[in-house]
């Protein structure tokens, strides 16, 4: 499969409509169906399902037009289906059923159950006015497909596995300290791949999301420029590098659009048996991260997003464009800025080990935010670090750990603070434009005295996101689509 450019039109992605408040919500209904094929039952679980700003009863007026996102994170899928305002109609998430495959998990399998399942859980009366869809996938989860038949060659490459094997191999084409120069980035596992000896007739290279909306509009080999970022495609040159281009393996990369592409309409089948509309569009997606960035609405150079959950990952709006290896920041391209970001391995999960959720609560009640704690941790899980300290070496630092527990997570808290600041500031020195204002994701966001201490830290305002679910992101791809 030849190569492509894509064709990077000034989108309006930063320029989507804010979600109005939530209206009542009600439980969506499921579409029952017979003859499913067995990938395509509804194995796994709903753990959470509402809908809200649609009156079930009484139904959506004629020319209602609504878009559906749908997130594939580490462990499970999410949907959100919105309106024009980007108003939250339906929503809910399922688990990966764990269907095993040979003593492994068998990841293709599950994946495509869950998306079965997805657009099962969906109010049946909504889904006759979803005008558009989109999905974002976990970064660098890659799978390997036969062009002719659609089925996987290997087993998928998953978002945090790394081909160490292949990284030489990498270094000595890219250029230094690349994005692709990192073990589990999506060139090394297509460069172990390509020298497994596996057979190569006919293969093709998709991203996790790439692959389920295959799915859904049945056209192979269309990616989109997020996911594309760690198989080398650059966004600034609209192009995949030449040094990439002269590799053997070249041939199995696919055509890079701008997210939020309309690639075509749904299949007529799968049309048929869930009662969506002929015209449905289904449009390229993203990664989680990226999705998550945009369901924030962080629209302007200088609002960022943290996540604070098992980790600590910060994304930078930007001006400029900075790539460094070195301490695994890279850019991806929104319209014409650019997301700068790096990730911590401190975080949640150093917590979690030290304090109960009951005690994190309790705890946290007790401290003040307006005080400095003296006290000076570098709160890890294991050994090693990745930014904004690249030291694979570096120890957990937790001691020493006084009498009392509040001022015990009192300086752990800070110091991650304090690990938070120094990120941005690396950000800014290595040429993106300076951070203004954070808004702030994941489970941390919910403690109010964190993000006290956070802004006194940092000198910035801090405050929670309006939406932080990579779902409703992916949504407002869709609606991007839908309105080119």
């Amino acid at each position: 499969m030849a190569a492509s450019l894509c064709n990077l039109a000034c989108s309006p992605l930063l320029r989507l409509p804010f979600p109005r408040e939530h209206g009542t919500h009600h439980k969506a209904r499921k579409l029952i169906t017979k003859n499913y094929s067995d990938l395509d039952k509804p194995e796994s679980r709903i753990t959470s399902l509402s809908a809200g700003n649609v009156n079930m009863e009484l139904g959506l007026e004629s020319e209602e037009r609504l878009y559906l996102g749908m997130d594939f994170g580490t462990s499970g899928a999410r949907y959100a289906v919105i309106d024009q305002e980007g108003s939250i109609c339906a929503e809910g998430k399922r688990e990966y059923p764990l269907l095993m495959s040979e003593e492994t998990v068998d990841w293709v399998k599950s994946w495509r159950t869950t998306l079965f399942s997805l657009l099962e859980d969906i109010p049946v009366s909504l889904r006759p006015a979803v005008a558009s869809i989109s999905i974002d996938g976990t970064s660098a989860t890659t799978i390997i497909i036969d062009s002719k038949t659609g089925e996987p060659l290997c087993k998928p490459f998953l978002y945090n596995q790394s081909c160490s094997e292949a990284l030489p191999i990498v270094k000595a084409i890219a250029p230094a300290n690349h994005t692709v120069c990192s073990g589990s980035s999506t060139l090394c596992k297509l460069v172990s791949w390509w020298n497994s000896g596996t057979p190569k007739t006919s293969a093709a290279l998709l991203h996790q999301a790439d692959w389920l909306l295959l799915l859904l509009h049945g056209k192979l080999g269309v990616t989109d420029y997020n996911n594309a970022l760690k198989v080398g495609y650059d966004p600034q040159l609209e192009s995949y590098p030449q040094w990439l281009l002269s590799q053997p393996y070249s041939s199995v990369l696919p055509l890079v659009q701008v997210p939020g592409t309309k690639i075509g309409t749904m299949i007529e089948s799968i049309q048929t048996r869930f009662g969506f509309a002929k015209d449905c569009i289904i449009c390229t997606g993203t990664t989680d991260s990226i999705a998550a960035f945009l369901a924030a609405r962080a629209t302007e150079p200088g609002k960022a997003v943290t996540s604070l959950g098992s980790t600590l990952a910060i994304k930078l709006l930007s001006t400029t464009r900075v790539d460094d290896a070195r301490f695994g920041v890279y850019s991806h391209r929104l319209d014409d800025k650019w997301l700068v970001g790096g990730a911590s391995n401190t975080g949640g999960a150093v917590l979690r080990q030290i304090f109960t959720d009951d005690q994190l609560e309790k705890l946290s009640q007790q401290i003040n935010p307006a005080e400095a704690s003296p006290l000076d941790y570098y709160p890890l899980q294991d050994i090693g670090e990745r930014f904004p300290v690249a030291d694979p070496k570096m120890e957990p630092r937790l001691h020493p750990r006084p009498e009392s527990d509040v001022d015990y997570l009192h300086g752990i808290l800070e110091s991650i603070a304090r690990i938070e600041a120094q990120g941005y500031k690396l950000l800014t020195e290595l040429g993106a434009t300076p951070v203004e204002e954070v808004f702030t994701a994941g489970g941390g966001s919910k403690n109010d005295k964190w993000i006290k201490i956070r802004e006194r830290v940092m000198g910035l305002p801090v405050r929670k996101a309006l939406q932080t679910e990579a779902a409703y992101g992916a949504a407002l791809l869709a609606l991007k689509g839908a309105s080119q």
